[in-house]
C-alpha cells in the first residue's frame, strides 16, 4: 500500500526520531511511505485558541496536500482529530461548504498510527521488539475524539520482550492540552503532578503515548524529578527490533 506521511509540527521540528520510526515501521511492514513536501502546520493550535479565520488557509491547504493520496497516517491522534473534526468544521463556519466536503472525505482517509495499523492494516504483532516495562498513556483527543480504545495496547501486547503495566487513572489528561498548560499553569501543573504520581508508581521503565505532545509535558516533568523514566512515543517502540537493540 502506498502510505502518505502527515509528520506533524512537534514531530518535524522537535520529535523527528518519531516521524522516522514511523516510516521505518510501515516499510518494514511492506509499504510504501511518501511525504508530500508542500504539507505545513493542520492549524490545530490556530482552532484551539480561537483563531479560526487564520486557520482556514491551512485547512485548505492541508486538503490541496493530501486529496490525492489514498491513505494517509500521523504520528498524533490531536492533529488527526483536528483534521478529521475540526477541518470541516472551520470550512463550513467560514462559509466553505465545497472546503468542507473535500475536508471530510480527505479526512477520513486520514488516520493515527494505531487506527491504520489495526483497522486498515489488520494487523497487532508488527514483529517488534522492546524489552522494557512500559505503561501506557493514552491522550485526550485520541480517546475523546478518535475512540481510539485499546488499539495501542493490543498492539503493545504483541511487542515481544514488553512488560506492559496498567497505569491507573490512565484517561486522565496529563494537563498538557496546549496553550492550557500556559494560560491555566498551576491546573495543568497539579494535573502533571497526579499523572507523574501514577506513571512512577507503576515501577515502569518507560511512558509511551501516541501524541509527542503530551509526552513532551510528561517528560518535561519527570526529567525535572530525576526519576529516570523515558518517554517514548508508540510509533518507537513498535518500530524497534532485535537487529536494531
Amino acid at each position: 500500500m502506498r502510505i502518505a506521511l502527515f509528520v506533524t509540527c512537534l514531530a518535524d521540528t522537535l520529535y523527528p526520531s518519531v516521524g522516522r520510526a514511523t516510516v521505518t515501521l510501515l516499510e518494514r511492514l511492506g509499504h510504501q511511505v511518501e511525504f508530500p513536501q508542500a504539507q505545513t502546520c493542520c492549524g490545530q493550535m490556530h482552532v484551539n485558541t480561537g483563531y479560526q479565520k487564520e486557520a482556514l488557509p491551512l485547512v485548505r491547504h492541508y486538503v490541496e496536500t493530501f486529496e490525492r493520496c489514498e491513505v494517509i497516517v500521523a504520528p498524533s491522534g490531536s492533529c488527526v482529530g483536528s483534521v478529521r473534526h475540526q477541518h470541516p468544521m472551520v470550512a463550513r463556519g467560514r462559509g466553505d461548504e465545497a472546503l468542507a466536503r473535500r475536508a471530510e472525505a480527505v479526512g477520513q482517509r486520514t488516520f493515527e498510527l494505531s487506527q491504520l495499523l489495526v483497522d486498515v492494516l489488520g494487523l497487532e504483532d508488527v514483529g517488534a521488539f522492546y524489552p522494557h516495562r512500559v505503561t501506557y498513556h493514552p491522550t485526550c483527543h485520541s480517546l475523546r475524539m478518535l475512540r481510539v480504545g485499546d488499539r495501542p495496547l493490543r498492539l503493545l501486547r504483541h511487542v515481544e520482550g514488553l512488560d506492559l503495566v496498567e497505569l491507573p487513572d490512565a484517561e486522565v489528561c496529563c494537563g498538557f492540552g496546549g496553550t492550557f498548560a500556559l494560560k491555566n499553569s498551576d491546573i495543568s501543573t497539579a494535573m502533571l503532578a497526579d499523572k507523574m504520581r501514577n506513571v512512577l508508581g507503576t515501577g515502569a521503565e518507560v511512558c509511551s503515548a501516541g501524541d509527542s505532545s503530551c509526552l513532551m509535558h510528561i517528560g518535561g516533568g519527570l526529567s525535572r524529578l530525576r526519576a529516570g523514566v523515558k518517554t517514548v512515543h508508540l510509533a518507537e517502540i513498535l518500530a524497534a527490533t532485535k537487529d536494531a537493540a
